[in-house]
């Protein structure tokens, strides 16, 4: 969509872009081995993704031996964390999402905490960045039980839950095993408070978990609730204006996980359009980034840090009715 929108207005710099797209179908392996094709066999001028965090992790070596700027659109922090030279990342990270929820957690004295986390590389860094940041913030894991991403049933490790004296229960994972779990919540009679990760933020949990999605709390970024934002806003205009596009175009609600790759390939755009069609200029130029506002959040790139997001890129928000509602504090 952003390809026909930056062509229609005579591309970049009077050159039109070409974006290309392969699909990695979730495999480590196909992902290094498309990589490798974009770079040696495309040319490319840089990569936009992957989209999961394992992928984006195996794929890193391959652009910083080639030298090919590398736009990760997948949440751990662990892959810009420590700096790569050639990797930067648009969506938040899993710990600053964790920082959120804590915050909330906090607020509605919640100390005690069951996990349920994927034994995928986004579970697993997602539960990495629980465990750090519990103490600190006076949080006690009472349980810490794992689902495997293909697995159809979570009852036994809720079942487990269900006798520890958690006062929620915190899911960390990517569909469908959250939606699963929380219909399997609900089929035990369990009523305790249900919280996932941004990992769930689109439209596909609500249709997976049916009514048991009703009830659950989540950190994810401002596009789920734009319409309800303030007109002061600063992401506001950007965001409706993304939704609107994604809607005539596709036909279908717009998520957080699009608006990833849309602010990769905008912040390309911005490069390119800065200091031309060079690598290694358009590298510095993203790692300069100041003030770029993006569905994601308003992006501050910096040689220490290739996210460039902090306080302020996450809300919280319920899902009501099978609407995303803003959370009050």
């Amino acid at each position: 969509m952003l390809e026909e929108q930056i062509n229609a207005k005579g591309g970049i710099k009077g050159k039109k872009i070409k974006v290309i797209v392969y699909d990695t179908e979730s495999d480590e392996t196909k992902a290094v081995t498309l990589a490798k094709k974009l770079i040696t066999e495309d040319k490319v001028l840089a990569i936009i993704g992957p989209s999961s965090t394992g992928e984006s992790m195996a794929v890193i070596d391959t652009v910083e031996k080639a030298e090919v700027p590398l736009i990760s659109c997948a949440a751990s922090a662990q892959i810009t964390t420590p700096v790569k030279k050639w990797v930067f990342k648009t969506p938040q990270s899993d710990a600053l999402a964790v920082s959120e929820l804590f915050d909330y957690f906090k607020s509605k004295k919640i100390a005690k905490l069951a996990t349920l986390t994927s034994t995928g590389g986004f579970g697993v860094t997602g539960k990495a960045a629980i465990d750090q940041a519990a103490p600190a913030a006076g949080i006690s894991i009472v349980a810490a039980e794992t689902f495997a991403d293909k697995d159809t049933d979570m009852t036994v490790q809720l079942t487990k839950i269900k006798g520890t004296d958690a006062q929620a229960v915190l899911v960390w994972g990517t569909n469908p095993g959250p939606a699963i779990i929380a219909k399997n919540l609900k089929q035990l009679g369990m009523t305790i408070p249900l919280f996932q990760s941004h990992g769930i933020a689109n439209t596909k949990f609500i249709e997976l978990a049916g009514d048991a999605a009703n009830g659950v709390v989540f950190p994810a970024g401002k596009l789920l609730v734009a319409a309800g934002l303030a007109d002061s806003d600063p992401q506001k205009k950007l965001l409706t204006q993304y939704a609107a596009d994604f809607q005539a175009k596709y036909g279908k609600t717009a998520d957080t996980f699009g608006g990833h790759a849309y602010d990769a390939l905008s912040m390309l755009a911005a490069a390119i359009e800065k200091v031309g069609p060079d690598k290694a200029k358009v590298r510095d130029e993203i790692e300069n980034l100041k003030g770029f506002v993006g569905t994601g959040g308003i992006f501050n790139m910096s040689k220490d840090d290739h996210n460039g997001l902090g306080k302020g890129a996450f809300v919280m928000i319920r899902i009501n009715n099978g609407k995303w509602e803003l959370e009050k504090p």
